[in-house]
This record gives C-alpha cells, sequence and structure tokens, in this order.
C-alpha cells in the first residue's frame, strides 16, 4: 500500500510544482503510417498500410509531464487475396477506410531537456490517454467501392442482424524519443496503438449474414463478393466470418516537429 501512496505522491508533485516550474505551451505537427490489428490482420502489430497525419497543441506543467489535445489522420485497409495464409485468400475479404480521431494524451519524459540547468537533448517518453475517432470502411469488388455500413454483412450465432455505429471510444498508449534542437524546436518520433471499443474497423464481425444481400456482379451469390475460386462453404450464412476477438486496434507510427512557447517570464520551468 505504501507504495502506491508513493507513487501517487510523485505524480501528483509532478503536476503540482507550478512553484518550481512554469508552465509551457506547445504546439506541434507529425506524419507517418498507420496500421491495425483485426481480423484481417491477426498476427502483425508493425503492419504499415497507409499514412497518417496529426497536430496537437499540449500545455507542460513542468519538464516531465505535459497534457495535450491531439487530431490523428490516418488511412487503414486489408486485403485477404495478398495474404500468405490459405484460409484467408479463400475469406477473400478487403477493406479500406480512413480514421479521424481525437484524442486527450498525458505524456511523460523520463528526462529534463527543457529547465536551463540541464545539459541533455534528448529524452525517451511514453503517452497515454482517451480518444473518440471516426471511421467508415469500405470494400472493392469488380473495380466497384461498396460502403460496408450500408450493408448487413455480420450477425450474431442465432442469426440476428448486427449493425455498428462509425465512431468509437479508443484507449491511446505508446513510447517515443525527442531531441531538443533549441530552446523552442524539438524533434521527435512515436509508435501509438489504440485499443478500441469496436470489432467492426474492417466491417468483419463474428459470422455471415447474407439472407438479404444483393447479389454481388462477380460470380458469386454472396455479399461481400467473393471469388470464384473461393472454398466450397466460405461465406455460408451462419459461419464463422472473422476471429472471435472483440475489439480490433490501430496504430500510428510518426516523426514530427513541436514549436514551445518560451517568453522572459515562463522560460524557466
Amino acid at each position: 500500500m505504501r507504495y502506491i501512496k508513493a507513487i501517487l505522491i510523485f505524480v501528483i508533485s509532478l503536476a503540482f510544482s507550478s512553484s518550481v516550474f512554469a508552465q509551457r505551451a506547445e504546439i506541434g505537427i507529425n506524419a507517418g503510417g498507420a496500421g491495425y490489428l483485426g481480423d484481417l490482420n491477426q498476427n502483425n502489430p508493425l503492419k504499415i498500410s497507409g499514412i497518417s497525419a496529426g497536430a496537437f497543441a499540449r500545455i507542460n506543467f513542468n519538464p516531465y509531464l505535459g497534457l495535450g489535445l491531439h487530431y490523428t489522420y490516418g488511412e487503414i485497409k486489408g486485403d485477404d487475396l495478398k495474404s500468405s495464409n490459405d484460409q484467408f485468400k479463400e475469406r477473400a475479404l478487403n477493406f479500406n477506410t480512413s480514421i479521424h480521431e481525437v484524442s486527450l494524451l498525458a505524456n511523460l519524459n523520463f528526462f529534463d531537456i527543457y529547465s536551463p540547468i540541464s545539459k541533455r537533448k534528448f529524452t525517451p517518453y511514453v503517452f497515454a490517454g482517451v480518444g473518440g475517432f471516426y471511421f467508415n470502411p469500405t470494400a472493392t469488388y469488380d473495380n466497384t467501392k461498396y460502403t460496408l455500413s450500408d450493408y448487413a454483412t455480420n450477425a450474431k450465432k442465432d442469426g440476428t442482424p448486427v449493425t455498428y455505429k462509425q465512431y468509437a471510444i479508443s484507449i491511446p498508449y505508446g513510447v517515443g524519443v525527442k531531441y531538443k534542437l533549441t530552446d523552442y524546436l524539438t524533434l521527435f518520433s512515436e509508435i501509438g496503438y489504440r485499443t478500441t471499443f469496436t470489432d467492426f474497423i474492417d466491417d468483419v464481425g463474428d459470422y455471415y449474414y447474407l439472407n438479404t444481400m444483393p447479389s454481388s456482379p462477380s460470380a458469386s451469390r454472396y455479399f461481400p463478393p467473393y471469388n470464384a475460386s473461393t472454398a466450397a462453404g466460405v461465406g455460408v450464412p451462419g459461419t464463422q466470418r472473422g476471429d472471435l476477438r472483440k475489439r480490433d486496434t490501430y496504430m500510428f507510427v510518426s516523426i514530427g516537429i513541436s514549436y514551445t512557447f518560451v517568453s522572459q517570464k515562463c522560460f524557466t520551468f
């Protein structure tokens, strides 16, 4: 119990030590790649499938702790036909979606690189927080794009159709490194994952629901359509469609630069 108290006292002392350290505002931009873990990519947490870009504004309470409001845009996709897994190729699903995320992130630097008495220019850091995001998965078959939320493609085990909202809560967390170029400019690079409260970023849920689906222009009665070479039984109503895990995850990896507002009054943290 005393260890928990010690940790709480340490965190509170960092957050409220304004008598020693003044607050400094910081803004930044970043760009890089985006990826996801879900039904169409179950095992590769570092797979990049699209681009990402973002911006943020942060208040640094002291050289270690800051709190920022972030906006990040990303593009993610998956395609069973490009998988090395034969079962995925037989399933033949694909999706593409953009992610629009707004998050509130706490940032903890391991070392002081900002105060005048510090000689350090480099620090690793960790971050975590809470966010919300919007997504809208589409799929392309026979050169035709389908907005998948317009169709009931998923069902429960008993055949009841499943629908989903195009927005959800996420829990961001990650690590990064910073390098102080000047008193004002800092370079950084980070990787962050988002555990989400939805299983439908890729539109793939538990079981197939196809009873009222329109026919595909391809040689299959299933929607979304499958190649003519798919194995018998793939896509049958009531059979498994996804991996049965209830949450998808997406990630951003990026490099960026930030500008810290320093004045004569508040330069010294």
